[in-house]
């Protein structure tokens, strides 16, 4: 059975304080065992987070960079997160492909470091409206799967989280369809099967993200094949990202 796990990407948002703050709500009203809590804060705060939340909450960072280490002024090495105490990184993320021109290459790049440095990837993948309308959102994803995850070993590929996150639900408002968000998720996990085996499908954790909100968690939940949420705007909200959550048991 695959424990369900709901993730809050913060992204750019909050001071300091109020990243304290919303870490300190989330723990104040209760973390229950049915299901994971991660969270993704802004990198800077990561350190004051970690102290916060000890290991009841999960914590990830938001983006990594693909190179071991050297001049790279600005970026943050997966080996420096794991230093720091991260457990997560995502990779992938929709708007680091569209805003810093990530290619699936790039992503390949980042799983690896991820992954050297003992840390879960969160491979975040997903289509544009107008592929969706094209009715090519099965192909543009089969293609992020292949050149960013599948030449990965199965035993590397075991150890990876998938996001599926249509582009045009991101911060839109607009959410896939219990039905249209569960088809996706199907697909993947039968492509995996057929790349790796039924095994590995099955216990990989594929979560939907895109406007995931506490009214329309419960039926994205009750897809057979959605395993949790990547949460982003709700999560800045205690209340709101942990109704979310309480809606996976």
């Amino acid at each position: 059975m695959r424990k369900k796990l709901i993730a809050g990407n913060w992204k750019s948002n909050l001071a300091k304080s109020n990243a304290i703050q919303l870490a300190e709500a989330i723990l104040e009203q209760g973390i229950l065992v049915d299901f994971e809590l991660a969270i993704f804060p802004p990198e800077i705060f990561i350190d004051s987070i970690l102290e916060v939340v000890k290991s009841t909450v999960k914590v990830g960072a938001q983006n990594c960079s693909q190179y071991t280490e050297g001049a790279f002024t600005g970026e943050t090495t997966a080996l420096q997160l794991a230093s720091a105490g991260v457990q997560m990184a995502l990779a992938g993320h929709s708007e680091r492909r569209h805003l810093f021109a990530e290619t699936n290459e790039v992503v390949k790049l980042k799983i690896d470091k991820v992954l050297s440095a003992g840390l879960t990837p969160v491979f975040c993948c997903g289509e544009a409206l107008e592929t969706r309308k094209a009715n090519e959102q099965n192909n543009w994803v089969e293609q992020q799967l292949e050149e960013s995850l599948f030449h990965l070993t199965q035993a590397d590929f075991s150890k990876v989280i998938i996001a599926y996150e249509p582009i045009w639900a991101i911060g839109t408002g607009v959410v896939a369809t219990p039905k249209e968000a569960e088809e996706m998720h199907e697909f993947i996990r039968k492509k995996i099967a057929a790349k790796y085996d039924a095994a590995t499908a099955e216990s990989t954790r594929i979560l939907y993200g895109g406007s995931v909100k506490a009214d329309n968690a419960k039926a994205l939940f009750s897809c057979p094949n959605i395993d949790g949420a990547l949460v982003g705007g709700a999560s800045l909200k205690a209340n709101e990202f942990l109704a979310i959550a309480n809606a996976a048991k």
